[in-house]
């Protein structure tokens, strides 16, 4: 009972301290998610995200085995349904990736591989609030794509070119690219008598 109310002491004080920095950089600064958070915004960042995820989900072990049929499951699902923010690579330098606030991480480098399994595998259920990324995943902890995806994180910063390429497939692709496509494939098959135009002469249009 005592470790409880001295986590709920310790949550109320950092709450209060999230509260006053972001008075501050209102009053200076204005909100523009554009900026790059501060030095003082990842510490209450990382720590909000680290109270975020309960000790039982922290040591969480993965159940899925980490076999090369799961593995590339898994980079098809990130291509389909997480590059859109995150990028195939995970470096997060997207479009979308770049305005958020805060900006989607890299995710090759530490402070997301130091993660245990169970932090990532939590993180992608839940999501993390007051940033850009949603929950994901069936209701529950058996949730095995989710699973998948955490051996996929692990694996980004060894992504091949090879890999890169096949997931640049697997992006889903916006009415332009796939009106394109169509009309490459309506030429290739005779189909259409003239050649399709280039994508950014459609554009200028």
């Amino acid at each position: 009972m005592q470790i409880k109310v001295k986590h709920l002491v310790f949550l109320v004080a950092f709450l209060a301290v999230v509260m006053i920095i972001g008075g501050v950089i209102a009053i200076h600064h204005g909100f523009s998610a554009r900026d790059n958070p501060s030095g003082i915004e990842k510490v209450v960042a990382r720590t909000s995200r680290s109270l975020a995820v309960p000790s039982r989900a922290r040591n969480m072990k993965n159940p899925v085995p980490n076999t090369p049929d799961n593995l590339h499951e898994a980079m098809a699902h990130w291509a389909d349904h997480c590059a859109f923010c995150h990028a195939n690579n995970g470096s997060g330098d997207t479009e979308v990736g770049k305005n958020l606030y805060p900006k989607a991480p890299d995710m090759r480098l530490a402070d997301t591989q130091k993660l245990t399994d169970g932090e990532l595998y939590y993180t992608i259920k839940n999501g993390i609030r007051l940033t850009g990324m949603p929950a994901w995943g069936e209701v529950g902890d058996a949730d095995e794509d989710s699973w998948k995806l955490v051996y996929f994180i692990r694996h980004l910063p060894q992504l091949s070119p090879d890999e890169q390429k096949e997931m640049e497939q697997l992006n889903p692709k916006g009415p332009d690219e796939k009106l394109e496509e169509q009309q490459e494939e309506d030429f290739l098959k005779g189909n259409d008598n003239s050649q399709p135009q280039p994508k950014s002469k459609r554009m200028n249009h």
